[in-house]
């Protein structure tokens, strides 16, 4: 199991001005461990607490972080309690020792002392993914989402919490670079440190401070795992419930949310310019309480959608579709992709040209172009289909009519309408316009 290598030595020393024996420090397992993970840079801030065993006067740390990511400049150990009986010093890296760290710890009593370790380490990574399941008649929707963490810093984390922060970050060096480094201080140089900073790695972890708790407290594994999320800033903070243990070279899915009965909108939209002949499904629903959401943004991944098909919760496979972010209050419109059972075909019927005018050369100045569309759509689903059928046409000077007025249009823009159907499920429609279209001096007097 690789773990990050923590050993003690025992060597004499000079303290103030006499002599005095600097003890062993005996480092037991983690008590506790706190992964925070961005998804939008390779970094993740490490917490741990454990408690040390301490005897009075000096006593001297050694460690190694070989084989793992972590970036050395980054570590810090400072005391949970009895700050004013237990010293820490500065950490040390001994000259042409490789991977190689010493705190030392001056303490003015004799026992259990608990401290808290962080670093900085990169490695650990997270994408979200969510798994949706339509009612059989598709008003509604179960949404659950995961998160997938995987580890591949050269570190085992056991019973980790994991909290996992949205947001954009940006790094002055990669910590992966700053890790693998032969000395902690060698190239790339360190940035000028500002104020109390002692590290590039220690200026970077501030970005964390608002979302570290004091003091870390394990949760109960045994309940259902819950999210907690939280605004930080322009960051969106993820906490998810109870620990989990991450092995290196492992990935583990998590449980985020699972909401059900979501009211959520089918629609099918139809148009050639973009989506070539096919017919492309939507799903729709709001990131709001109405929708019992509307606590955060969702993160961006992939969603999966099912739809139950009978009483014995038999499921189809309905289509997926990738996203970005989904902001507080805002509809969600996801693209399932193409369908076969709702069917959209346009047909050119009759093309003419006509009310020519002319220049006095006897040029043509002026022209109409009149085509006469049926729009045929089908819906071979057994539940009724929404469906918008957008039409985009080639001039900025154009009238539409509808034959029989069967139809009603809005027009989106200056060169664009949109027909809207609502077909019973095992039906079928159609429909015809006259549009003409003005070019050159005709379009000139419109």
């Amino acid at each position: 199991m690789k773990r990050l290598f923590f050993t003690v030595i025992l060597v004499f020393a000079t303290w103030s001005t006499a002599d005095a024996k600097i003890d062993l420090v005996t480092l037991p397992e983690r008590d506790t461990v706190q992964l925070t993970i961005y998804n939008s840079a390779d970094l993740t801030l490490v917490r741990e607490s454990r408690m040390l065993t301490l005897k009075e006067g000096l006593n001297q740390l050694q460690f190694s972080w070989e084989n793992t990511l972590i970036d050395p400049t980054s570590l810090e150990m400072l005391p949970k309690t009895q700050a004013d009986e237990v010293d820490i010093f500065g950490l040390t890296f001994p000259p042409r020792a490789n991977n190689l760290g010493i705190f030392k710890i001056d303490s003015r009593i004799s026992g259990k002392a608990p401290v808290e370790i962080t670093y900085l380490t990169s490695g650990l990574s997270w994408r979200a993914f969510y798994i949706g399941t339509l009612s059989t008649d598709e008003t509604s929707m179960r949404l659950e989402g995961y998160v997938r963490v995987s580890n591949n810093s050269g570190e085992d984390y056991g019973n980790a919490q994991t909290r996992l922060i949205v947001g954009q970050i940006h790094l002055l060096d990669e910590i992966a670079m700053l890790a693998r480094r032969q000395f902690p201080y060698g190239q790339p140089e360190p940035e000028p440190v500002l104020q109390d900073d002692v590290s590039e790695g220690i200026r970077i972890r501030r970005v964390f401070e608002k979302a570290a708790p004091e003091v870390m407290m394990p949760t109960a594994a045994m309940e259902p795992k819950k999210i907690t999320k939280e605004s930080l800033s322009e960051y969106f903070l993820y906490t998810i419930e109870g620990t989990e243990s991450i092995p290196d070279s492992w990935s583990k899915r998590l449980p985020s949310f699972d909401v059900s009965e979501i009211p959520v909108e089918n629609l099918y939209k139809f148009e050639e310019e973009r989506f070539g002949q096919s017919t492309i499904r939507f799903l729709m629903f709001k990131n709001d309480q109405n929708h019992q959401l509307g606590k955060t943004p969702i993160p961006d991944g992939q969603l999966k959608v099912f739809r139950k098909i009978d009483d014995a919760q038999h499921l189809t496979y309905e289509g997926h579709s990738h996203f970005k972010y989904i902001p507080v209050g805002e509809k969600a419109e996801l693209n399932l992709g193409p369908v076969e059972n709702v069917i959209v075909e346009p047909v050119l019927m009759k093309y003419e040209t006509q009310n020519y005018t002319f220049f006095e050369n006897g040029d043509i100045s002026g022209w109409d172009e009149i085509r006469t569309f049926v729009i045929k759509v089908k819906n071979t689903r057994d539940i009724p289909a929404a469906i918008e059928i957008f039409r985009n046409i080639p001039s900025a000077s154009w009238d539409l009519k509808m034959i029989k007025d069967e139809q009603p249009f809005e027009k989106i823009d200056m060169d664009s309408v949109k027909f809207t159907l609502k077909l019973e499920g095992n039906s079928s429609e159609e429909f015809s316009y006259m549009l003409t279209t003005y070019h050159g001096a005709r379009s000139e007097n419109r």
